[in-house]
């Protein structure tokens, strides 16, 4: 979005308004806990209204390292090597003339409660720690991790696995991180935001002299940058709603149509990490819903980009393969047991009757979504 907006894509900025937790007497602005596209907003904007939230601590103040890039053709490299690295300042720029107003307030930040941590999440931690441990030993590269329960839950596991020195190049900083921290397991963590639980910010404000050590909040672009991924060879960890057997993913739209989340930061990262996972429970609505499908509703991440998928069910190992080598790997360790027969009887038939790179019924291949919209489960009638 900064980009676009700089570029004159989503026309004129009249107004910016922007929480701060103090400004300086440069007319610099102390974000608070998330910074996203602040720094870009502050400087497109004809005029600015700043909220200053006095519930926010003073702490803040240097957690974040805000640059912002200069746009084509005078973009120079970003100099950033390493998680901790800054190459900003700690406030974001702000021309003193456009701020119109001052508003104080004293209301705190609104999160969202995190679920339990379940025993798929627990599963699909397994999958991917093992798998970490045989593809890379005892060093990780810098891990990314998507939005909510499923993914909070992986990183928790790293918890519990032997690995040290974690760092974290990612977009939001949820609960997990603070987990990590104090195990003594996380170096550097990087992001836009936070994004904890009610119960996950009052600890992050508790014990915030701690993990102001460990945290660096940056604008988006820097945050998001595909310049930056592919020079660390992230490790992209993203949630989906649903695979399909041929390695596509679709993380937003329930049925095609239906908008459940935004994709956030996930393209970003999908596209140029180093090593691209994604997660889902192999089934939902105590089995009435397989998340390996034959085909997905909706494609946000394609088969080209998709390295590695886990369920609680096992880990599919995508790299090298081309879409039909993929479906026996998909069905065999990330399908639901209800759900492999079904899956293998559509492919075969798929392969017998059409063919192609991508063998493809079209008079099915949504046929397991229109029967759960007619009778509430993607099982046929009848079965168990």
């Amino acid at each position: 979005m900064a980009q676009q907006l700089r570029y004159g894509f989503l026309g004129k900025m009249d107004v910016a308004i922007v929480e701060a937790v103090c400004i300086l007497e440069n007319g610099g602005i102390i974000p608070s806990t998330s910074v996203g596209n602040s720094p870009t907003f502050l400087q497109q904007a004809e005029k600015v209204i700043i909220e200053v939230n006095t519930s926010q601590p003073m702490e803040l103040v240097g957690m974040s390292d805000i640059f912002i890039p200069a746009d084509p053709p005078a973009r120079h490299p970003l100099p950033i090597t390493d998680v901790n690295q800054r190459i900003g300042t700690i406030y974001m720029p702000c021309d003193p003339r456009k701020i119109v107003a001052v508003v104080p307030c004293d209301i705190g930040d609104k999160t969202r409660p995190l679920g339990a941590i379940d025993e798929q999440s627990k599963a699909m931690a397994r999958h991917l720690i093992r798998f970490f441990e045989k593809e890379y030993g005892e060093t990780l590269p810098p891990l990314q991790s998507g939005v909510g329960n499923v993914a909070n839950a992986v990183m928790a596991g790293l918890v519990e696995s032997d690995y040290k020195n974690l760092r974290v190049w990612t977009e939001v900083i949820q609960d997990a991180m603070f987990d990590l921290i104090d195990a003594g397991k996380l170096n550097a963590v990087s992001g836009t935001s936070l994004s904890p639980s009610p119960e996950g910010l009052q600890r992050f404000y508790r014990n915030i002299m701690t993990y102001r050590e460990k945290i660096v909040l940056r604008p988006q672009e820097i945050s998001n940058n595909p310049e930056i991924a592919r020079r660390i060879g992230n490790i992209a960890m993203n949630t989906a709603l649903e695979v399909d057997i041929y390695g596509n993913a679709n993380s937003t739209h329930t049925f095609g149509s239906t908008m459940v989340n935004g994709i956030g930061g996930s393209g970003d990262f999908s596209r140029n990490s180093g090593l691209v996972v994604f997660l889902t429970p192999a089934a939902a609505k105590k089995g009435a819903i397989s998340r390996v499908v034959p085909h997905v509703t909706h494609y946000d991440h394609t088969e080209h980009e998709i390295h590695i998928i886990v369920t609680d069910q096992g880990l599919a190992d995508l790299r090298g393969l081309d879409p039909r080598e993929k479906v026996p790997v998909i069905i065999e360790n990330c399908a639901h047991p209800d759900y492999k027969d079904m899956l293998w009887d559509y492919f075969r038939r798929a392969q017998k009757k059409v063919g192609g790179h991508i063998p493809m019924l079209l008079d099915e291949a949504y046929s397991w979504h229109v029967r759960y919209n007619e009778t509430g489960s993607m099982k046929p009638q009848g079965a168990a």
